[in-house]
C-alpha cells in the first residue's frame, strides 16, 4: 500500500487530471453536475496539465544544466589529467630513444691490429654475401674473396660478391691515392712493394681478372665489379653477420658493427647505392676462357671485352705482374706488417700513434 501510495505521490500531476477528467465526464453524463461545474472542472484539468507540462520542463533545463556544469568540470579534470600524462609521455618518449641508443652503442665497438684479422676470418665464416667498398682490393683478392668462395664451396652454397673499387684508367685518380697512402704510410707494405701510380693502376686491373677468374672457377660465384671515379679513406666490409670499416692510417683503430645495429642497414644501403653510380665492369661480356694460370694473350682479350683499357705502354711483364697479383696475391696487412707499425708507434712520441695498424681493406 505503501508502495502505491509513493507512485500515486511521484505521478500526481498526471493522475489527478485524469481521475478528475473521469469524474467530471461521469457526472456530466448522469446530469448530476451542472454544465457549469462541468466546464469549470474542464478549466481546472487543463491549468493541472498546464503545470505538469512546465514543470516537466523546469526539471529538464534543470538537468541539462546540472548536465553541461558536470561535463565542464570533468573536461577541466581530463585537461589537468593530459597536462600531468604530457611530461610522463615524453619521459618515456626519451626512455625509448635512449635504449634504441644503448643497443646500437652494444652492437658497436673498435679493434685494433691482429684483432681484425680475427674479426675478418668470423665475417667470412658461412656468409653467402659480401660488399667491399676501397682503393684497389688487394686485401680483399688476398684473402676474402678466395676464402669466401672456398667456404661456400665447402658449406655448398651460393656467394654473392660486389666490390667497388678506384678505377684502374683513371690515371690522375690512381696518383692520388698512391700520393695519399704514401703519405700514411711511407716505404713498402706488406706486399713488399712501395705504393705508386703504377702499382695502384696494376692492383685494381687484377681485381678486375680475378673476379673473372674465380666467378669460372666457382660458377655458384655471382660476383660484380664497380669502378668508382673518387677515393675514400674508408674501406668497408659487409658480411652477413657484421660491417668492418677500416683506414689505411694505422694509427685509427677499426669499427666493427654488428648486424642488429639499426647502423648496419644504413650502411648496406649505402654500399648499394655507392655501387649503383659506380661504372659497372661487363663481367657477362667476356668469353675468354682460363685456365689455371690466365695466358697474357686471353689477358688482353679479356680486358678488351669487358671495356677496361689496358695503358697502351704495357708489355707481356706488365701483364704477367697483373696474372700474379689476381690469382697469387699477397696480404698487404699480414703480421709483419703489424710489427711494424707497433715499432713505428713506439718510436712515436704522440700518444695517438700507440695504435696498431688497422686490417684495412685496400
Amino acid at each position: 500500500m505503501g508502495r502505491r501510495l509513493i507512485t500515486f505521490a511521484h505521478n500526481a500531476d498526471a493522475l489527478v487530471p485524469l481521475i478528475l477528467g473521469i469524474a467530471i465526464s461521469v457526472l456530466g453524463l448522469f446530469n448530476i453536475a451542472t454544465p457549469l461545474v462541468v466546464d469549470n472542472c474542464i478549466l481546472i484539468v487543463l491549468a493541472v496539465l498546464s503545470f505538469a507540462l512546465l514543470r516537466e520542463r523546469w526539471i529538464k533545463d534543470s538537468s541539462a544544466k546540472e548536465a553541461r556544469t558536470a561535463a565542464a568540470d570533468a573536461l577541466t579534470k581530463l585537461t589537468a589529467i593530459e597536462r600531468g600524462i604530457s611530461p610522463l609521455a615524453t619521459i618515456n618518449h626519451l626512455a625509448e630513444r635512449m635504449q634504441v641508443t644503448v643497443e646500437g652503442m652494444a652492437a658497436v665497438k673498435t679493434l685494433k691490429g691482429a684483432d681484425i684479422d680475427r674479426e675478418h676470418e668470423q665475417a667470412r665464416a658461412r656468409t653467402d654475401r659480401w660488399m667491399f667498398k676501397g682503393g684497389t682490393g688487394t686485401y680483399t683478392r688476398a684473402m676474402t674473396l678466395p676464402l669466401c668462395v672456398e667456404n661456400a664451396r665447402r658449406d655448398r652454397h651460393s656467394l654473392q660478391m660486389r666490390l667497388e673499387i678506384l678505377d684502374p684508367t683513371n690515371t690522375a685518380l690512381c696518383a692520388r691515392y698512391a700520393g695519399y697512402r704514401n703519405s700514411q704510410s711511407p716505404g713498402p707494405d706488406g706486399t713488399g712493394e712501395p705504393w705508386t701510380t703504377e702499382r695502384t693502376q696494376k692492383e685494381a686491373f687484377a681485381t678486375v681478372l680475378a673476379a673473372h677468374w674465380y666467378q669460372q672457377k666457382f660458377q655458384l660465384l655471382d660476383i660484380g665489379v664497380g669502378l668508382a671515379s673518387t677515393m675514400s679513406i674508408f674501406r668497408f666490409d659487409l658480411s652477413e653477420s657484421r660491417l668492418i670499416i677500416t683506414q689505411d692510417d694505422p694509427r685509427f683503430p677499426s669499427i666493427i658493427i654488428s648486424n642488429t645495429s639499426p647502423l648496419y642497414e644504413s650502411y648496406a644501403t649505402e654500399l648499394r647505392v655507392s655501387m649503383s653510380q659506380a661504372r659497372r665492369v661487363p663481367l657477362d661480356r667476356a668469353s675468354v676462357v682460363f685456365g689455371e694460370r690466365p695466358a697474357v694473350a686471353q689477358v688482353r682479350d679479356f680486358f678488351t671485352e669487358v671495356d677496361v683499357a689496358l695503358p697502351e705502354t704495357y708489355g707481356d711483364g706488365d701483364i704477367s705482374q697483373i696474372i700474379e697479383k689476381a690469382i697469387r696475391a699477397k696480404n698487404p696487412y699480414g703480421r709483419e706488417s703489424y710489427e711494424t707499425d707497433d715499432r713505428r708507434s713506439v718510436s712515436s712520441p704522440a700518444p695517438v700513434a700507440e695504435a696498431k695498424v688497422s686490417l684495412a681493406t685496400s
